[in-house]
């Protein structure tokens, strides 16, 4: 996917790299193509819209137009709002006082276990003490799927209770906490952001362990819905 909008957006700017002057109409001609691409690659269109609005401006600014390579100017233009739409900003992990809570909530099948796995054993990688708690009570071996990979990269994996989501993340917390662990990754059920029981379950397990840092999982390929799905849990 992103090998073929690379593609489309290399083909958009062909015209105007080379040009040793630029006009509204070739800019405009090219930010079409772009917005094209953009929603052909199935981003949200007020995304691609408000994208290439911002682009259209910087380029026909006066800095770019009077330049001696505009073309050239009006690429770099569209590699920093690229670089700025996926995120520009320090996107690290926040560590407070251990042990640092790491929430992990997202939609079925978005990959949150295996995620949670891999986040720990980075950690571990750079020097943390990492455990994993078992959330996810709703999936049919979650719990026994977590474990499974908790002794694989040898991190382990509490699962104190089988019954309440709210209590397993309390008592995991408490005893990670005992255990010296300086970082506690809760593994949650997934959801639909329009279930508003199970969204409520999941405020409940964020009240009660208050975690420094909430991640959403979001598959690679679920397109422009990822926008409404991020919106919907960031207003929890």
């Amino acid at each position: 996917m992103f090998d073929t909008l690379s593609d489309k957006l290399q083909a958009a700017l062909g015209d105007i790299r080379g040009r040793g002057r630029l006009d509204e109409e070739s800019v405009s001609k090219a930010m079409r193509e772009i917005r094209l691409a953009l929603l052909e690659a199935d981003v949200n269109f007020e995304v691609a819209k408000d994208f290439t609005a911002k682009v259209k401006e910087r380029a026909l600014g006066q800095d770019v137009t009077k330049s001696l390579t505009p073309g050239q100017q009006v690429v770099k233009i569209v590699h920093e709002e690229l670089t700025s739409l996926m995120g520009s900003g320090d996107s690290r992990l926040a560590f407070g006082r251990p042990p640092t809570v790491i929430l992990l909530a997202g939609l079925q099948g978005s990959g949150k276990t295996t995620a949670a796995a891999k986040l720990a054993l980075l950690l571990r990688k750079e020097g943390k003490r990492p455990a994993l708690v078992a959330c996810d009570l709703q999936r049919p071996a979650a719990v026994e799927q977590l474990t499974q990979l908790g002794k694989q990269i040898q991190i382990p994996v509490f699962a104190p209770d089988p019954s309440d989501p709210v209590a397993a993340a309390r008592r995991g917390l408490d005893q990670a906490r005992e255990d010296g662990r300086d970082v506690v990754i809760l593994d949650t059920a997934g959801r639909l952001h329009v279930d508003e029981e199970l969204m409520a379950e999941l405020d409940r397990v964020r009240d009660a362990t208050k975690p420094t840092n909430i991640l959403l999982v979001v598959d690679a390929m679920t397109g422009q819905e990822a926008v409404t799905v991020a919106q919907s849990f960031q207003e929890r």
